[in-house]
């Protein structure tokens, strides 16, 4: 399951940190009178009944001032580009320019919004701004203070909580990573190879994901690893779907019957989070790269980089082999590498790639995912994903998404 993120933004002393411990039940968040208090964005994790898993993100003051609070200021809207709701605190009722410039960013981004007066205990929401606000921007504006005790206390915060959860029941349903693909019965074997980049004593998550999915729909999953695949398949019959690591795509392909279904993690996952169809036009750009064309890598985790990393050595390697043999010589094409939700660069600098490959965004939301792609295709750059490009250069890229193209992207 996703986990959404929350973020909580408004000034200094506003209340966010105590908000937040109201919350969790907890002091987590450090509270002071001190205005500043909260630097850098803070994260912590916490349940919400009706929707799993949260991620509520404390952030700087929007009014910091001086060159260090213009640093935090930054890294306050950078967070709105990251959480699936925001809640936008403000006191005495004063709603000027700080605030008003948080809720213009997060509606561009179609964020869903609760704006909340806090410490209303001190001073009364004024009627008639709630109204103008909710009437101009069309969110919900409610009172609330983490002093009052008792039963009082609990209804505040499960009003509180309803209000969340009714903003983040506005974002697109989630789907499964194999939704649509998998019946009461079949088999689904997953070819999942062990190798330096595998992590320690674990799966990664698509293959987790896509296990769960397989047992829920009382299906049988098969696990197994490359090497074990061809014996496998002679001596078994009726495999509905094989799903592979997208950097042994070829080689499973090899091996796979053309009248089995075959697909990788990586474009399940451009299916699961999307944008699906962007990314098929996307690669297709492939075949239009050419000598000296810049490649921009998009990695949704981070990670120290080995001999065998799939974005930075594998895939920046078969895409010039491709190239090269298009060209019917030695290529150089220049690959650049942003990790994580890291920042991306100006969209004069955007503009200059001539194509964006995306990994899965399994350790991201979907709005974090498109909200970056919005950026890089608002440069006029095309992107395509992981999964997609490895299929295309392998020639298998129609095996691979065609009988996914009916799977309706959310």
């Amino acid at each position: 399951m996703e986990v959404k993120h929350i973020g909580i933004f408004g000034r200094r002393n506003a209340g966010k940190s105590s908000l937040i411990n109201a919350l969790l039940g907890q002091d987590f968040a450090i509270v002071s009178d001190k205005p500043g208090t909260t630097t850098d964005p803070v994260k912590k994790r916490m349940e919400i009944f009706g929707v799993g898993p949260v991620q509520l993100i404390d952030t700087a003051g929007i009014d910091d001032c001086g060159d260090l609070g213009e640093q935090r200021v930054n890294k306050t809207l950078k967070v709105i580009g990251e959480v699936d709701m925001g809640l936008l605190l403000f006191t005495n009722n004063i709603f000027s320019k700080e605030e008003m410039d948080i809720l213009v960013a997060l509606k561009e981004l179609d964020v869903p919004v609760c704006i909340v007066h806090n410490k209303s205990d001190l001073q009364a929401l004024d009627a008639d701004l709630a109204n103008d606000l909710n009437n101009k921007y069309n969110c919900d504006v409610i009172e609330f203070s983490c002093n009052l005790k008792g039963d009082e206390k609990k209804n505040a915060i499960d009003m509180l909580e309803a209000f969340i959860i009714k903003g983040l029941m506005q974002s697109a349903p989630e789907r499964t990573i194999l939704q649509g693909l998998v019946n009461k019965g079949d088999k689904v074997v997953l070819v999942c190879p062990i190798d330096s980049q595998a992590p320690s004593q674990r799966l990664i998550l698509p293959q987790v994901m896509a296990i769960r999915d397989i047992l829920d729909n009382a299906a049988v999953a098969v696990v197994l690893q490359p090497e074990q695949l061809a014996q496998y398949i002679s001596e078994n019959k009726d495999i509905n779907l094989v799903v592979t690591d997208s950097q042994i795509f070829k080689k499973v392909s090899d091996i796979v019957p053309s009248d089995i279904l075959l697909t990788s993690f990586s474009v399940l996952m451009a299916r699961m989070k999307g944008p699906f169809d962007e990314y098929l036009l996307g690669v297709k750009e492939l075949d239009k790269l050419k000598d000296g064309d810049k490649v921009l890598i998009l990695e949704s985790c981070t990670h120290r980089s080995t001999c065998e990393d799939i974005g930075r050595v594998k895939i920046p390697a078969m895409i010039t082999k491709y190239v090269s043999a298009m060209e019917g010589k030695d290529v150089k094409l220049n690959f650049d590498f942003i990790p994580g939700l890291d920042e991306l660069p100006p969209r004069e600098k955007l503009a200059s790639y001539s194509l964006a490959v995306q990994c899965g965004g399994c350790m991201v939301t979907r709005r974090q995912l498109a909200n970056r792609v919005r950026m890089v295709k608002n440069a006029g750059v095309k992107v395509t994903n992981y999964g997609m490009a490895i299929a295309c250069v392998s020639g298998i890229l129609k095996r691979a998404v065609e009988f996914l193209k009916n799977g309706d992207e959310q």
